[in-house]
């Protein structure tokens, strides 16, 4: 499947966009066995990226609407892979496509209290009603079944979310050590990155302003144990909170490898646990 050009961002910076979403992609199962998620460019009169959901299992229409993103491609494909971070599902970039993802009307209610609404729009506001529809409800005519068969695409997708919050809700994280120690050989998923100004080396020069960015990164190994560390910019940016163009962005769902670090401290925050690292070497 060809990559999309994408608008507004240099080719350069597709390239490396590209290249994260590979690693995101790394291990999951083929859409073609699976189905994927799809996140979809902008097109005339919708300007935000949005988020769908592709499924091979329907003889029709087969990739439904999910949820609208950003106008911005980091952060739409920020928010869709932490969304879908634990489905086996792959990730995919593409141009609407009006003949396969304009709704037939099959995926409307027609009946009961939301009667008239579509699914997706009922899955984000009561996903066990879209449940009870896919496993509970006998359809009693053709159009009905391929209603039905839709719901269960929908429910799938609530299941994916599920995984993720359940994550979220019951973390095992543990430290990786005690302060000092040096660890080695380790391979992280990044979680978050935030942003900030390095006060002590931001300066001006002129009426030129030049901010020296830190990426600070919370990561999780393949158990869930949370790390956090920060890199600092080499060179300055003419932009605050902006990492020079130079310098490697991380981005959510990027797998990182560490050949070694120390770690700096560890430190509980609500339930979890996270190690700091510092003196980081990646391979």
């Amino acid at each position: 499947m060809a990559n999309p050009i994408i608008p507004g961002i240099p080719e350069a910076e597709q390239g490396l966009l590209y290249q994260k979403l590979n690693e995101y992609n790394r291990g999951r199962t083929s859409y073609k066995d699976a189905g994927a998620y799809l996140v979809v460019l902008p097109h005339p009169g919708y300007p935000r990226y949005s988020l769908w959901v592709y499924s091979p299992l329907p003889e029709r229409q087969s990739i439904f609407y999910i949820q609208d993103l950003s106008t911005n491609i980091h952060e739409s494909l920020r928010v869709a892979s932490s969304l879908c971070y634990y489905s086996p599902r792959c990730m995919l970039l593409v141009e609407y496509n009006a003949k396969r993802m304009q709704s037939k009307g099959d995926d409307i209610i027609a009946f009961g209290k939301y009667r008239g609404h579509f699914l997706h729009e009922i899955f984000r506001i009561d996903p066990s009603y879209v449940s009870w529809i896919a496993y509970k409800f006998t359809p009693r005519i053709p159009k009905q079944e391929r209603f039905v068969e839709i719901a269960r695409i929908y429910h799938s997708v609530h299941l994916d979310i599920q995984k993720r919050q359940a994550r979220q809700k019951y973390s095992t994280s543990r430290f990786l050590g005690k302060e000092g120690d040096k660890v080695e050989n380790l391979t992280l998923k990044v979680l978050r990155v935030r942003l900030e100004d390095d006060p002590y080396k931001t300066m001006v020069k002129g009426t030129t302003p030049y901010f020296y960015v830190r990426q600070i990164l919370t990561l999780e190994d393949s158990i869930g144990n949370l790390v956090t560390f920060r890199i600092s910019s080499r060179t300055a940016s003419r932009e605050s909170g902006q990492v020079p163009g130079t310098e490697h962005a991380f981005q959510p769902g990027e797998t990182v490898f560490i050949a070694s670090a120390r770690i700096s401290c560890t430190f509980t925050s609500g339930n979890k646990q996270y190690t700091r690292l510092n003196y980081v070497k990646f391979k």
